[in-house]
């Protein structure tokens, strides 16, 4: 979806517009996260004169991530409002020295699924977490911890390795 922004630049004012993001998952790197639920985007412009726009954004949507510990699938809501400013009098290569990356913004267009995009990526959390008490799964058997136990030996492993087995030991606390 692209958003006209010579519209925006011929009106003084207030320019309100809600579009929804087209896509049904969200990619990054090698792996593909379904989105459960999304609303249309909420765009706010103001011509601010001199051909510079303030746009106001609200993104809400939904994804399923798996938990870092145990792999079940886990909703992850996003509420992401931001707000920029663009010059649009400025070239591509002003905006190349001045290392403003709007990889969103072509000519006079804004596209709106590679902006909801970066801004997703931006709020990605460091760790999805099914809840904070997970115990993960069993690095022999692979049981989810959180189901049952298993019968795997918890006894010590190679006695040469106790020094790295106590630092994943103490990180839990």
């Amino acid at each position: 979806m692209q958003i006209n922004l010579s519209e925006i630049l011929s009106k003084e004012g207030k320019y309100i517009q809600t579009v929804m993001y087209e896509p049904e998952t969200f990619h990054i790197a090698a792996r593909e996260y379904p989105i459960l639920e999304k609303k249309p985007v909420y765009f706010e412009f103001i011509h601010l004169g001199e051909k510079k726009i303030f746009m106001k954004a609200v993104i809400d949507l939904a994804l399923q991530m798996p938990c870092d510990r145990c792999l079940e699938d886990v909703r992850k809501d996003f509420h992401i409002e931001t707000e920029n400013e663009f010059n649009m009098a400025e070239t591509e290569t002003q905006r190349i020295e001045a290392l403003d990356e709007m990889n969103f913004i072509s000519g006079y267009s804004l596209d709106v699924d590679s902006f909801v995009y970066g801004e997703i990526l931006l709020n990605l959390p460091m760790k999805v977490l099914c809840r904070e008490d997970c115990k993960g799964i069993c690095n022999r058997c692979g049981t989810n911890l959180n189901n049952g136990t298993c019968n795997c030996d918890t006894g010590p492993l190679d006695p040469r390795m106790a020094k790295i087995l106590d630092v994943f030991q103490n990180s839990g606390k």
